[in-house]
């Protein structure tokens, strides 16, 4: 399944609910109730849809970002100035504040605000830009969470909207807007969906913590939405690495051994990993190795910052087929200068959600 077949390799991607992602270092564990020291505060331009822009940016693969924002917003100046070609509507408010506290161990948490409240008008303008714009892709993001008034299956609708527009759909979301997706699927299915372990069992009935744990158990389970239409499922298992289940099978990878700074951004990252190898015209393998690639970098990696080809370790990645036999596939050899070893746990944590 070549995203980028017969039409230009560019990502585009949609934001429904961007945020200012502000991450505070903390020097030691969080403790409720407690005074606790920084040592570092950041803040940047985010979304999930935001974050993928981002890494195909840094990757040298051309996006457009569809967000809501006003024009002179600082977040959209940001943005430009990252070279991120974004494409803002009018806004139903202001951009909303994330906040994510990470500890020395790596341990994440977030505080996620809603967003401003959203009409019927706010959503058609995010939507009417990006069924203009999907001919010109060579893969359409649907990513992150709604805003507060958005109907839980907007995504679902904006999935049936695309349809004749021949570009292939990812969606990344979570919650009700994921399970109106599921609902959706006899009437429109993605070419690819990104649920992790938790989200994928809960909307095929399996067991989390089997899925989670288990790469043939979550294989099973994605071959259920592989089975209503769905072109792809990827699903990320936290330290276990990823699954991709396809018509034409079932793969795992195993991550390398990263020290795990922040998992924020890990998903997004992995996601766009898989859209690169597809725009690259890789086959499953080397789609599915890319994607945990770039989820194991983001999470060796501080705050929401974003990884780039040279912080890949991809020849430390080892992809098997679960439907046969077959031994682990050797990775290529990779050319790009591998990130520091720094081998204490396994990456892929489960990221934080509804962002």
């Amino acid at each position: 399944m070549s995203g980028a077949a017969g039409r230009e390799g560019m990502v585009l991607t949609l934001t429904p609910n961007p945020s200012i992602d502000r991450t505070v270092t903390l020097a030691g564990e969080l403790v409720r109730g407690a005074v606790l020291r920084a040592e570092a505060v950041t803040s940047q331009g985010g979304g999930k849809g935001v974050n993928i822009s981002r890494a195909a940016v840094a990757a040298g693969v051309r996006t457009i970002a569809v967000l809501p924002a006003h024009r002179d917003d600082p977040f959209v100046v940001d943005l430009l100035r990252d070279g991120i070609d974004c494409r803002p509507e009018v806004p139903a408010g202001d951009v909303r504040v994330n906040l994510t506290l990470t500890e020395p161990d790596g341990t994440t948490t977030k505080v996620n605000t809603p967003g401003a409240l959203v009409a019927a008008d706010d959503l058609d303008r995010l939507a009417d830009a990006v069924v203009e714009r999907a001919g010109q892709a060579g893969w359409v993001v649907l990513a992150g969470s709604l805003p507060p008034g958005a109907p839980a299956g907007w995504y679902a609708d904006l999935v049936a909207a695309l349809a004749g527009a021949g570009t292939p759909v990812a969606v990344d979301t979570s919650g009700d807007p994921l399970t109106a997706l599921v609902d959706g699927l006899d009437r429109a299915a993605p070419a690819l969906m990104k649920p992790n372990g938790e989200e994928l069992a809960s909307l095929t009935g399996a067991d989390p913590d089997a899925v989670e744990a288990d790469p043939a158990v979550a294989a099973a389970a994605a071959r259920v939405l592989v089975g209503r239409g769905v072109g792809a499922v990827l699903a990320t298992l936290g330290p276990h690495g990823a699954v991709l289940v396809t018509r034409d099978g079932a793969w795992h990878a195993s991550p390398p051994p990263t020290t795990v700074v922040s998992t924020v951004g890990a998903g997004d990252s992995s996601l766009f990993g898989y859209l690169l190898g597809d725009l690259r015209g890789e086959d499953e393998t080397g789609r599915l190795r890319l994607a945990v690639a770039y989820g194991s970098a983001a999470a060796g990696l501080p705050g929401t910052t974003i990884p780039t080809p040279r912080d890949l370790r991809t020849d430390a990645v080892r992809v098997r087929r679960l439907d046969s036999p077959d031994p682990p596939a050797d990775p290529p050899a990779d050319p790009a200068p591998a990130m520091s070893p720094a081998p204490t746990h396994s990456p892929l944590h489960t990221e934080p959600r509804n962002r």
